[in-house]
């Protein structure tokens, strides 16, 4: 759920289209992401070219799934008649609220081909027991 609160007068709406100008750009940038649910897990996954395995990291804590990466490339070419050199280089990160039912001890990752996918298991509705909360009056 998300709250604004509107404040009378033009100066706190004037800058609203600014407000969050770096998130949204951060945003933007980031790398195209999928995530689907099957009967036993669930899967995320992220297109990454050119991120090596060393430079990602997956992590799952407190009912968030947390991807952060960084790219690093340098290209260089030397002939007789020109000198060309290009170096990319910046970092991402995706999060992504787990549902109650994730098994966050046993999430996986994969990386073929540029798509990082990353596979969390769905516990049994067994362990996902509902507790009654006692209501006292006074």
């Amino acid at each position: 759920m998300v709250e604004k609160t509107q404040t009378p007068g033009l100066w706190p709406n004037l800058f609203d289209p600014l407000r969050n100008f770096g998130l949204r750009l951060a945003e933007f940038l980031s790398p195209a992401a999928d995530a689907a649910v099957a009967d036993d897990a669930y899967r995320i996954t992220l297109e990454v070219p050119g991120v090596a395995e060393n430079d990602i990291a997956v992590t799952a804590q407190g009912g968030s799934l947390v991807i952060k990466g960084e790219k690093k490339s340098e290209r260089e070419e030397k002939t007789e008649d020109y000198y060309f050199s290009e170096r990319q280089y910046g970092s991402f990160s995706r999060s992504f609220r787990l549902p109650a039912d994730a098994d966050e001890d046993a999430v996986s990752a994969t990386l073929k081909d540029g798509v990082l996918t990353v596979t969390i298991p769905r516990r049994a509705e067994a362990a996902l027991a509902t507790k009654k909360v006692r209501i006292t009056t006074g």
